[in-house]
């Protein structure tokens, strides 16, 4: 009689089922990973944004209820602002016509804000109210997305 040894160790089969697993694993990590970080941006961008709302509004209290215009937005910026910086570039954010009404807003590209005198985010975007309001839009990614948010 003749006892048959039993072979240990993987088939085969089993070392390219289990190399196939890991294999996916990791491609829906890498697809997942770019849509991770866009979002992790646009998180910083929302906290900036409302870092930016209360900058201008301790300079509304301590210049007598008036919000910078363009011509002391430079002070304003030097002043109260934080040096918020964009989380793609690492460099500071880009204001576009401080104080102006809302032209288009899908124009803005990641990187800029807005801000309005006299408006609130109303149903998201800016919209008219009194005097003392003020709304802050800034472009999130992709590009034509964004935040709007009032000191109201």
């Amino acid at each position: 009689m003749s006892i048959a040894k039993q072979q240990k160790g993987f088939t085969i089969i089993e070392v390219v089922l289990v190399l196939a697993i890991a294999g996916l694993i990791f491609l829906i990590v890498f697809l997942a990973l770019p849509d991770l970080e866009r979002a992790r941006r646009n998180t910083q961008r929302k906290t900036d944004i409302g870092h930016i709302v209360s900058a201008l509004e301790t300079y509304e209290a301590n210049n007598g209820g008036a919000f910078p215009t363009t011509a002391n937005f430079q002070t304003f910026l030097n002043t109260y602002e934080p040096n918020e910086t964009d989380p793609s570039t690492g460099t500071q954010y880009q204001y576009t016509n401080p104080g102006a009404t809302p032209a288009d807003l899908a124009t803005l590209t990641p990187g800029e804000v807005d801000y309005f005198i006299g408006d609130d985010c109303s149903g998201g975007q800016p919209a008219a109210a009194t005097a003392t309001d003020v709304a802050v839009v800034i472009a999130l990614e992709p590009t034509g997305t964004y935040q709007c948010q009032s000191n109201n």
